[in-house]
């Protein structure tokens, strides 16, 4: 269970981060959430308020693929699939927003298979 002082130091980390980060119709913002079983990635145009592209570790591709994997495995798959949609909805450079987590484990891991797929943050 997550104590109060940590949930307000994740909300102010989260608030301090999205005070610089924003997407634009160029460079969308790649966002992540992430709770104790799943990870949930958003591409979002920030002037519109449009979510252009998703991808979470709940759809029915991913989900029945990593049955039984570890979450990093479940993370780079995410990652790998948010980078596809991302290719064929024509973006290519994004603006990355940790959304408050630390840059580590699962993450990370989204972050770099998304790098590795062809998505430029």
């Amino acid at each position: 269970m997550i104590s109060k002082k940590n949930r307000q130091m994740w909300l102010n980390r989260k608030r301090r981060i999205r005070k610089k980060v924003s997407g634009t119709s160029e460079r969308p913002r790649l966002t992540v959430f992430r709770s104790a079983k799943q990870i949930y990635a958003q591409v979002i145009d920030d002037e519109q308020g449009k979510t252009l592209v998703s991808a979470s570790s709940v759809e029915k591709d991913i989900r029945d693929k990593v049955k039984g994997e570890k979450n990093g495995v479940v993370a780079e798959k995410v990652g790998q699939l948010l980078a596809e949609r991302c290719q064929t909805a024509k973006i290519d450079k994004v603006v990355f927003d940790r959304n408050g987590y630390f840059y580590i484990g699962r993450i990370a891991k989204l972050a770099d298979a998304a790098r590795k797929k062809g998505l430029k943050f």
